[in-house]
């Protein structure tokens, strides 16, 4: 334990999103005396501009689509005294308060369990002076960092979680008006008629999806061959077919002059077109850029340390130590998935090896899960079947759909499937793909059992509740070696 005055600590953690408190909770849990410093509200990007406000519109606008299909369930609406049908009707900026509303609630949530594992809350902007000592400009009660006078903190250990933020093209400057980026739609209480979104990741397929259930225009340009280019290649197109069929147009490899885009008072416009061929003028009320995210990397110190930078990341080994002693980085600050669950795991280690805990498991990123919460939503863990090509590892596949299983007719949603992948001498499970309702919670079962080494066989033998969505991951995995019983 840390002796002496008020600001020495066991550990100072830098940056209270996701990855920063977590490790801040566990080494507290641990018995050590920490510190967590921001200049910001605690729960940082994910629960302030990222994660929770997103799928809180997305949870909106899902909704919304849904009540459309309410007569497939024998379910009217009650005519308006002309006879003529009733129709729902968006309230955004009601949905926008609810997103807010969430979000309050989570954070109230969170600064409880500040106080609940004994964590000192320092607001204020921090900077490293060396690998163990950080000086903080603490904010002021308007919270403006500096107003508050300063405070220099000494630990045995940092950890650096400053996070991320958004980027766009070189050339394309986002104006907060017709040039937007994600921040300035989670802002935002009004909803545009048409939009362009640039990027088609994560965040940009979200958005898209969003938007085009709660009916706003959706053309979405992609500069890759493929949307959600990270994922399977059968995940990819099967997205795309689904974007196209509900009407969102969709192009890859778009090519366009950044320079010569006009945003002007009543929208933006541009020339645009696959790499090769001719270009066509597209417009709409705005253009979101979604297009990455930039390591917050800059004015927190690292000059004054020797910790090196790879491509604009901090650079750590599988222990998410740097090259100071007693330096740690975690989180979209050290790049890897930038996802906020993975976060909260490099927290977790490296918080269990600052306070001394033996065997401490290095992060294997190839078991980390990922999800997308467009729709249909996507999650996914290990290996691409494409990446098991270029690695001549030799695979055999089980992929199951949807529409095989009992609960995802009931429910409805029954586009997409699930596709396991395995090792075609060893049988270890290289890689499980989801596309589909609730893809992102089953994706839980698929980490599980990556985490206990299981095999495809081993997945498709335990037992699966029925009628639940979790069967199609069942199926799948028996699929591998053609024992599927129901599909």
């Amino acid at each position: 334990m840390a002796v002496g005055s008020s600001n020495d600590f066991d550990l100072v953690v830098l940056g209270a999103g996701t990855g920063g408190y977590t490790a801040a909770f566990r080494a507290a849990q641990l018995g050590l005396k920490v510190a967590l410093v921001d200049e910001a509200k605690v729960g940082g990007t994910c629960l302030h501009v990222g994660c929770i406000p997103t799928k809180a519109l997305l949870e909106s606008a899902a909704f919304y689509e849904r009540i459309h299909h309410a007569a497939d369930f024998g379910i009217n609406f009650a005519g308006a005294p002309d006879g003529a049908t009733v129709e729902p009707v968006v309230d955004y900026p009601k949905m926008a308060a609810r997103r807010d509303q969430v979000v309050k609630r989570m954070w109230t949530g969170l600064k409880s369990l500040v106080d609940k594992n004994k964590v000192a809350w320092i607001q204020g902007r921090g900077v490293l002076e060396g690998g163990r000592q950080v000086r903080v400009q603490m904010a002021g009660d308007d919270g403006a960092p500096g107003a508050g006078g300063e405070r220099i903190l000494q630990g045995n250990d940092v950890i650096l979680a400053t996070g991320s933020r958004v980027k766009s093209l070189p050339g394309l400057q986002p104006d907060g008006k017709r040039i937007v980026t994600s921040d300035d739609v989670l802002a935002s209480t009004a909803l545009p008629k048409s939009v362009i979104v640039v990027g088609a990741g994560a965040v940009g397929v979200e958005f898209a999806s969003m938007y085009h259930d709660l009916g706003v225009k959706v053309t979405v340009l992609e500069y890759l061959p493929a949307v959600v280019p990270l994922e399977d290649r059968e995940v990819s197109q099967a997205l795309e077919r689904s974007f196209t069929r509900r009407g969102i147009t969709v192009m890859t490899n778009a090519r366009f002059d950044t320079k010569a885009v006009k945003a002007g008072k009543d929208g933006v416009s541009l020339m645009v077109g696959p790499e090769g061929k001719d270009q066509v003028e597209m417009s709409a009320e705005i253009m979101l850029v979604a297009t990455g995210r930039a390591p917050n990397v800059e004015n927190v110190g690292l000059e004054s340390t020797r910790a090196e930078l790879d491509r604009g990341f901090v650079k750590v080994d599988a222990r998410m130590r740097t090259r100071e002693p007693h330096l740690y980085a975690i989180g979209d600050v050290i790049g890897g998935l930038m996802l906020a669950h993975t976060a909260a795991h490099e927290g977790i280690v490296a918080a269990s090896i600052i306070a001394g805990l033996k065997d401490v498991h290095p992060v294997d990123y190839v078991k980390q899960p990922r999800a997308t919460y467009c729709r249909p939503e996507i999650a996914s863990i290990g290996l691409t079947e494409q990446q098991c090509e270029q690695q001549g590892i030799p695979v055999k596949v089980g992929k199951v759909p949807f529409q095989a299983i009992a609960k995802a007719v009931i429910g409805g949603e029954y586009e997409g499937f699930a596709k396991v992948i395995g090792h075609r001498d060893t049988n270890d499970t290289l890689g499980v793909h989801i596309i589909g309702p609730h893809a992102t919670d089953l994706i839980a079962e698929a980490s599980v059992a990556f985490d206990l080494d299981a095999t495809p066989w081993e997945i498709g033998g335990s037992t699966h509740p029925h009628p639940t969505l979790s069967e199609v991951l069942g199926e799948a995995a028996l699929n591998v070696d053609g024992r599927s019983i129901n599909f």
